[in-house]
């Protein structure tokens, strides 16, 4: 068994020459897979298209030698992510003092089943930036994202039935842009790799996708009499909304 999973080890490590046109070349050796690098991807699509199918990231900073890591809602507009918060937010503070950071996100798309409890695992796609982030000044900028993250959560039909931003909640928030121009992913695809012994056992295995699906809305308790969920909420997959109608 040792020998079939070290051959395992040694086919999935090796990079082939011929595949760098699709996958593409790191930005940086600081975001150069290692692990695993033929899973790698460094095209600025696919990077771009992992942070999108993502709700949320996670950032992580250090502070005092301390490291935290924090969820935070995202957008991304051209090649930068948005990130928003109170203007008391301790880590959008941090991050606008100028220090290094990493932002990370992953999706699970589907469940893999092997034959043994050894070759049981998840098919992901991840991605990982690092840089610096900076505060949004411009006023225009800041309300685009801040529109854009509202987006991001919502069906396009509520958009225009919500209360627009007003000043005073503009004014108390900050927003931050990081960009992505320090990025790498990592994707895993495909059924296990069982040894050969396992092959002719008598269980099922394969690929076990995972899908997000919406639950039957829960009205607040202030609604006004009468008012009922939209329509529209029966024909939407829900969130993250990706494309134009997020980015406005």
């Amino acid at each position: 068994m040792a020998t079939e999973h070290d051959a395992y080890n040694d086919a999935i490590d090796k990079v082939e020459p011929e595949t760098e046109s699709v996958r593409g070349r790191p930005a940086s050796d600081r975001v150069k897979v290692k692990r695993r690098p033929a899973r790698a991807n460094y095209q600025k699509d696919v990077i771009y298209k992992i942070f999108d199918d993502a709700l949320v990231c996670h950032v992580a900073i250090v502070v005092d030698d301390q490291p935290y890591i924090l969820p935070n809602l995202h957008v991304r507009i051209g090649d930068q992510i948005y990130l928003h918060g109170d203007k008391r937010n301790a880590m959008l503070g941090h991050i606008a003092s100028g220090k290094p950071l990493c932002v990370e996100v992953t999706t699970i798309d589907r469940i893999m089943w092997g034959r043994s409890a050894f070759q049981n695992s998840l098919n992901y796609r991840s991605a990982v930036a690092l840089g610096v982030g900076r505060v949004v000044e411009d006023e225009e900028e800041k309300a685009r994202a801040m529109w854009a993250l509202v987006r991001r959560i919502l069906p396009p039909e509520r958009v225009p039935t919500v209360r627009p931003l007003a000043d005073h909640e503009l004014n108390h928030t900050v927003v931050m842009a990081i960009p992505l121009d320090e990025a790498s992913a990592k994707i895993r695809t495909g059924p296990a790799v069982d040894d050969a012994g396992d092959l002719n056992a008598p269980v099922w295995a394969g690929e076990i996708p995972i899908t997000t699906s919406l639950g039957t809305p829960i009205g607040d308790d202030k609604l006004l009499d009468g008012i009922e969920p939209p329509a529209y909420l029966a024909g939407w997959s829900g969130p993250p909304v990706t494309g134009p109608s997020a980015s406005g």
